[in-house]
């Protein structure tokens, strides 16, 4: 009696593994999702994008342009310009910026279809936080774009992140100001860019403490 009572036990825990065995096997498996296709590392930016020349394909606005090489699952590379702030054309829920179409229109004008040489900046991130790269563009005549705006008035001297020549850009900025090129003729401080607003109160409260 006791072997046949262990005998129904053995055999009662064959079925019971045998259909787990059946139910792992019979259900969809997940499969662990890929990671992100565009994400970047900062080392093989500079290998794949510094001092090289490529193509200018779209220009987004006068501070964000594309050019012709694949990033992660992109196409396309998307340059944000180090340094430099046109005003918006393009931001969503947004009116278009005084100037806005002036500075889309130089950029465009100087890169698109045209070849250009990208550098990074080794004291700043390769990547902003939407992923774009950050970089200096060289034009063909030798010329960098980022300095080009700022110095004929057609963008602002970015000082909210750190870069290698944000002294020589707030220079270029304060001759442009003076000589009242591009938007420094009629711009007026509620047209300018937020962030430059609040720069601005800012160093007016100072020089009044």
């Amino acid at each position: 009696m006791r072997r046949r009572t262990q005998k129904l036990i053995m055999i009662l825990c064959m079925a019971i593994i045998a259909a787990f065995v059946w139910y792992d096997r019979s259900r969809p498996h997940q499969v662990p999702p890929s990671p992100p296709a565009a994400v970047v590392v900062e080392g093989d930016d500079f290998e794949k994008y510094h001092d090289r020349t490529f193509t200018v394909v779209k220009v987004v606005d006068g501070d964000t342009l594309d050019i012709d090489i694949p990033d992660g699952r992109y196409k396309t590379t998307r340059i944000r310009l180090i340094g430099v702030d046109t005003p918006e054309t393009k931001k969503p829920n947004a009116p278009v910026m005084y100037f806005g179409p002036e500075a889309s229109e130089f950029t465009r004008s100087h890169t698109l279809g045209k070849q250009v040489t990208v550098l990074l900046d080794t004291v700043t991130k390769t990547r902003d936080r939407y992923g774009r790269l950050l970089a200096y563009t060289k034009l063909p005549d030798g010329t960098i774009l980022n300095e080009i705006l700022i110095s004929e008035g057609y963008g602002y001297a970015d000082s909210r992140f750190k870069h290698s020549f944000s002294n020589k850009y707030k220079q270029l900025q304060s001759q442009a100001k003076a000589a009242k090129r591009g938007l420094w003729k009629n711009v007026t401080p509620d047209q300018m860019p937020e962030w430059l607003q609040r720069d601005t109160q800012k160093q007016a409260a100072k020089k009044a403490a």
